[in-house]
């Protein structure tokens, strides 16, 4: 299962999957996940998928620069 992390609350992680949140427990999230995170359960555990979250930034950056062009 993969989501997005969109915020932290407390001692929870809001992640959305399949275009819903859903409210996930902090100590079944690596600590090392930021906001906007493409996060995979593995075992378990929500870790971030290093790859995927690199794309997802640049497209984003992409997308902002393209609206806030000169």
């Amino acid at each position: 299962m993969k989501g997005i992390v969109d915020r932290f609350e407390g001692n929870m992680v809001v992640i959305e999957i399949d275009g819903h949140t859903q409210d996930i427990p902090k100590d079944i999230v690596d600590p090392t996940v930021k906001v906007s995170d493409v996060v995979e359960l593995v075992d378990g555990i929500w870790i971030t998928m290093k790859d995927e979250s690199a794309t997802r930034k640049k497209e984003i950056k992409s997308l902002m620069d393209s609206v806030w062009e000169d």
